[in-house]
């Protein structure tokens, strides 16, 4: 699978072969979209609004950071959001509750990430539907909903749908799958709210987002913290086992830091042998692999808080749309 998503971003003879299947893949995903426009299979519209943040790649391109952002965001505009999520990479499929302390080979590494921040309920579930019913029940105070993907989920109704697009990569060869990268055409972005461009040039009408982040903590001592230059001079090692591992690694180069980098598969389920570094002085990491390594992590691991950063335009604009009783503005 690692070397079919590698070659979703070139064009080889391999391509011109899987065409036809990407073609027939094109025409179900249209076909499934308009039964659910059509009201022929049904959707589900919550009593409160729903945002999604999904994208049409697959892969990473930044939806949980700027999931986060949009939470605080919200509530520094006196909302009372909860997420949910699908739960990649976690084994559990009904609705459940995600804690800072639960597990992330149960209910998927982004969603402990996400929980972690302690900003909001987060639920996880393989229908959405249920759980957002299930976050709803348990929490009645929250009066909007963010799904961290979850764009090609018809079954649950969106007042604000955002696409993410990853600035670097972008779409690929431009082919659906499995040729390409692409679970919809691109010709989907005209239909969202917003588009926002991760660490890339954005065009008009769209929303560029950075990822910043300086400061450390250290995984076993979560307390103690540690700036750029305490990493200077030091034998360094660097592990990423998110969509994308060279922007992670290019963020640190762009810090200063010199390390050894080892990308791993997006949701790598990491053991000890993955840490075994006995040269390194420090082990730099992200916070989404650091939730899968706090049980076997040592002294050398430090893990970079990564934060989005982008215009409130976006703020601006789902508040527009969406009204204190979770109707949809006109």
């Amino acid at each position: 699978m690692q070397w079919l998503e590698q070659c979703w971003y070139r064009t080889t003879p391999l391509h011109l072969i899987l065409l036809p299947v990407s073609f027939i893949f094109r025409m179900l995903a249209a076909t499934r979209r308009a039964l659910y426009r059509s009201g022929i299979l049904t959707s589900v519209k919550l009593p409160i609004p729903v945002i999604i943040v999904g994208n049409i790649t697959v892969g990473g391109s930044g939806k949980t950071p700027l999931t986060l952002w949009l939470v605080q965001q919200l509530i520094d505009n006196g909302w009372h959001p909860g997420i949910i999520s699908r739960g990649h990479g976690g084994t559990t499929l009904s609705p459940q509750a995600v804690y800072a302390s639960s597990s992330p080979d149960e209910v998927g590494d982004e969603a402990v990430l996400m929980a972690q921040r302690k900003l909001c309920p987060v639920w996880i579930g393989r229908d959405r539907v249920g759980a957002a019913r299930a976050l709803l029940r348990a929490h009645p105070e929250c009066d909007i909903v963010l799904s961290d993907d979850g764009l090609q989920h018809y079954r649950l109704q969106r007042d604000f749908e955002i696409a993410v697009v990853d600035g670097i990569r972008r779409f690929g060869n431009g082919f659906l799958l499995p040729a390409g990268p692409l679970r919809e055409p691109l010709s989907r972005l005209t239909k969202v709210d917003a588009v926002v461009i991760n660490g890339g040039m954005a065009t008009t009408g769209q929303h560029s987002m950075q990822l910043h982040g300086e400061n450390f903590y250290n995984l076993l001592n979560p307390n103690t913290s540690a700036q750029v230059a305490d990493f200077y001079g030091q034998r360094l090692h660097s592990i990423a086992g998110i969509g994308h591992p060279q922007r992670f690694f290019a963020h640190l180069n762009r810090l200063g830091l010199k390390v050894q980098a080892h990308p791993f598969p997006d949701h790598h389920r990491f053991t000890p042998a993955d840490l075994d570094y006995t040269d390194a002085d420090a082990i730099l990491m992200t916070e989404k692999d650091a939730v899968k390594c706090t049980t076997f992590a040592n002294e050398k691991c430090w893990v970079l808080r990564v934060d989005a950063q982008l215009d409130s335009l976006i703020t601006q604009q789902i508040l527009e749309k969406v009204t204190p009783d979770g109707r949809q503005t006109a």
